[in-house]
C-alpha cells in the first residue's frame, strides 16, 4: 500500500491549507453573524458564497469525484487528506469546496447512473453550486438501516411515476437552495429482496410534496436541515427513474460506499481541530497552582487522542486504496469498519475536548458542540455502528467456518 501523494495532490493540500487558515477559519465568525442576523434557521448566507467564489478560482472545486468528465479525477487515496482538512470546519468549508453531503452522494449517483438528460437537468447545476439536494430514503414507521424495509411506494401510472410515502431525516431539504430530492421506494413489492425497490427524482416543488417539519440534532437545527417529509400521490415524469426499476438497493450501496468514507475522512479532521483546541485550552488554563497541561489526566486524554487519530487515519487511508485498487464491492467490510471507528475516534477526542474546556465547552462560543453533535450522529447516520459491525463480524467468522466435505 502506497499513501504517497501524488504532485498534484499535495499541491492541492497545500492550497486547501492555505485557504483554510486565509478565508474560512476566519469567516467563521462572519458566518455566525450573517446567520443571527438573518432571523432564519435556515438562511444561506452570503459568506458561503464568498467562500465558494474564492475556492474555485484556486481549484479547489468538486474535489470528491474520481470521475475526470465531472470531477477532479482524484484517487480516494488522493482525496482523503483534502476531505480530512474541510472536516476542520464542516459547516463552510466543504460546501466552499462544492464537496458536501449529501450533494456529494446524489452527485455521484447521477454521474454513475443518469441520463444524458438527467444529468443535464440536475448534475450539471450541482456541479456549478447552483443548487442543493437531498436524499430520502429512512423512514419513521420502519427500522430503515435494513434497507429492504423501506414501505414507501413508487408506481408506474402511464409515463408517469406516483411516489406516496413518509420520509424523515432527508437532510438538506430545508435549504432554500434544495431543488430536489432522490428518494428510495418499492416498485415491485412481488420482486426478491433486493429487487423491490427503486430511486426516482422528486422535485420538491412537486404537487403532494410535504415538507412536515425540521427535525433538531441534540435542540441544534443544521443550516440545511433534516426534514420530515410526506409524498402524497406526488406525480413525476418516468423520465426521472434513476437506472432500471428494481436498481434501487444497487444504487443505494454503490452510493453509500464512497459517501461513507468521505464522512470518516472529515471526522478525522473533526477530531483534529478539537484535539488541537484542547491542547491550546491545557496551555492556557491554570488550576490548582498549575496549567491544565501539567496534571496527568490530561495528559492521558491528549496522548490517548493522538494515538487514536493516528489509529484511525491509516485505517482510513488503507480503506481510501482498497476502493481505488479492488472497488466499493471489495472494500465494503473495510468500509463498514473505518465508519465505526472514525466515528468513535471523533467523539472520543471531542468529548475529551469538551471536558478540558468544562462549562465551556458546551457553549456556541467554541465549535466543540456543534461538531459533537455531527460527529455522534454519524455513528446512526449511513447505518449504525451495531449494523456495521454485524458485517465485519460475518467476515471473520466465515473464516472458521468447518470445511465443506463432499
Amino acid at each position: 500500500m502506497d499513501f504517497a501523494l501524488s504532485e498534484r495532490a499535495a499541491a492541492l493540500r497545500d492550497e486547501l491549507e492555505a485557504f483554510m487558515a486565509s478565508h474560512v477559519y476566519p469567516a467563521e465568525a462572519t458566518y455566525r453573524e450573517q446567520m443571527a442576523a438573518s432571523g432564519d434557521l435556515h438562511h444561506h448566507p452570503e459568506i458561503v458564497e464568498d467562500l465558494k467564489r474564492e475556492a474555485r478560482g484556486r481549484g479547489l472545486w468538486n474535489l470528491f469525484l474520481p470521475d475526470d468528465e465531472w470531477g477532479a479525477g482524484l484517487t480516494n487515496v488522493e482525496y482523503a487528506p483534502l476531505a480530512e482538512i474541510t472536516g476542520r470546519s464542516p459547516n463552510l468549508a466543504p460546501e466552499a469546496l462544492n464537496c458536501a453531503a449529501p450533494d456529494t452522494g446524489n452527485m455521484e449517483i447521477l454521474a454513475m447512473f443518469g441520463t444524458g438528460e438527467q444529468q443535464q437537468r440536475w448534475l450539471v447545476p450541482l456541479l456549478e453550486g447552483e443548487i442543493r439536494s437531498c436524499f430520502s430514503m429512512t423512514e419513521p414507521a420502519v427500522a430503515s438501516s435494513d434497507a429492504t424495509n423501506i414501505r414507501s411506494r413508487i408506481t408506474r401510472d402511464g409515463d408517469h411515476y406516483v411516489v406516496d410515502g413518509h420520509k424523515w431525516w432527508s437532510s438538506g431539504a430545508l435549504s432554500p437552495r434544495c431543488e430536489f430530492a432522490i428518494v428510495m421506494g418499492v416498485t415491485d413489492p412481488d420482486a426478491d429482496t433486493y429487487h423491490r425497490q427503486s430511486m426516482i427524482i422528486v422535485p420538491l416543488d412537486t404537487p403532494g410534496v410535504e415538507i412536515v417539519r425540521d427535525l433538531p440534532v441534540f435542540g441544534h437545527h443544521s443550516r440545511h436541515g433534516h426534514a420530515e417529509i410526506r409524498y402524497d400521490g406526488a406525480r413525476v415524469p418516468a423520465a426521472n427513474l434513476l437506472g432500471d426499476e428494481g436498481s434501487g438497493f444497487a444504487i443505494a450501496q454503490a452510493r453509500l460506499g464512497p459517501g461513507r468514507i468521505h464522512h470518516c475522512m472529515r471526522a478525522i479532521g473533526m477530531a483534529e481541530r478539537a484535539f488541537d483546541l484542547m491542547c491550546e485550552r491545557a496551555r492556557s488554563r491554570e488550576t490548582f497552582g498549575r496549567t491544565l497541561a501539567d496534571h496527568g489526566v490530561v495528559q492521558d486524554w491528549i496522548a490517548e487522542a493522538r494515538i487514536r487519530i493516528e489509529q484511525a487515519r491509516l485505517f482510513v487511508l488503507k480503506t481510501a486504496w482498497l476502493i481505488d485498487t479492488v472497488g466499493v464491492r471489495g472494500a465494503r467490510v473495510e468500509i463498514s469498519a473505518i465508519k465505526v471507528a472514525a466515528m468513535s475516534v471523533a467523539t472520543w477526542v471531542i468529548d475529551r475536548a469538551i471536558q478540558t474546556f468544562g462549562a465551556a465547552g458546551f457553549t456556541d462560543d467554541h465549535p466543540l458542540a456543534a461538531l459533537y453533535a455531527q460527529a455522534r450522529s454519524l455513528q446512526i447516520a449511513d447505518g449504525p455502528d451495531e449494523v456495521h459491525k454485524r458485517s465485519v463480524a460475518r467476515r471473520e467468522l466465515r473464516r472458521f467456518e468447518p470445511a465443506t466435505r463432499s
